[in-house]
């Protein structure tokens, strides 16, 4: 219908006919997008799964393997643990803490690759690594944190006990150490225990293994540049939890040695 200035109106019917078409088509759209097949939605449900999973390795933690037995019976060959960075963002490693660190040069000199040597099996093997699918291709070594930068470690006291600027600590952890003879004279490392004293550097660490006579730790690297400590950069982070097998599944917790 015209007015009298010429112009056109739409009837109230005609608006609600227009936005009733106008909302059967955005409901048509709808329905389509939920009616569609489960494997048109599963690629990008697989590139978010893989973004989250890239997310959580890079900077919240990664799942590691631990393979030797210096660290028996805290952890054992075998065990899968879980390692977090969070910690470390704003604060050092502290004294009992395990941490998972890069081997410096001097602890590497056995180390082999564990990348297979096709070129496209082991760049496969390095994409998965990005999702904590495959191992890191490092040194990754796990020990226990007994003295940090500025503290003087050495052993031993009269009863054979590792001290920290003068002071011996009380390590239940412990499992297996060298033969200690009270009054007698003892053999260094690697044959007994008698180490240091050695001055940490400040930014780096001194570890132990909680099976001292079965673990190449600190003791055994004290020739190298840093007096066999290792710095705080090359720490992984932080194990906290053991996630395989059933029966170990647990909270690896830390035990401060010089707490007591």
């Amino acid at each position: 219908m015209a007015d009298e200035s010429g112009s056109v109106r739409v009837s109230d019917s005609d608006d609600e006919g227009a936005g009733g078409r106008r909302r059967g088509r955005r409901n048509a759209k709808r329905k389509a997008k939920q009616q569609r097949p489960f494997w048109q939605e599963l690629p990008v449900l697989i590139v978010i799964a893989a973004v989250i999973a890239a997310l959580m390795v890079t900077f919240v933690g990664r799942p590691y393997v631990i393979p030797s037995q210096s660290m028996e019976e805290t952890l054992q060959i075998g065990d899968r643990i879980y390692v977090q960075k969070i910690s470390y963002y704003s604060s050092d490693p502290k004294p009992g803490d395990l941490v998972v660190f890069v081997g410096p040069e001097s602890w590497n000199t056995r180390y082999q690759s564990i990348r297979s040597d096709n070129a496209v099996v082991r760049g496969l093997q390095n994409f998965m690594s990005y999702f904590g699918l495959v191992p890191p291709d490092e040194n990754d070594l796990v020990k226990r944190v007994i003295a940090v930068g500025g503290q003087t470690v050495q052993c031993c006291d009269a009863e054979g006990r590792v001290m920290v600027d003068g002071k011996a600590l009380v390590e239940p952890y412990v499992e297996n150490d060298f033969r200690w003879l009270p009054g007698q004279q003892n053999a260094s490392y690697p044959s007994g225990r008698v180490f240091g004293p050695v001055v940490v550097p400040e930014g780096h660490l001194w570890v132990m293994g909680d099976n001292r006579n079965q673990s190449a730790d600190s003791r055994a690297h004290v020739g190298d540049e840093w007096q066999g400590t290792v710095p705080i950069d090359n720490v992984r982070g932080k194990a906290v939890f053991k996630i395989w097998p059933p029966g170990r599944i647990g909270p690896i917790r830390s035990e401060d040695p010089q707490a007591n």
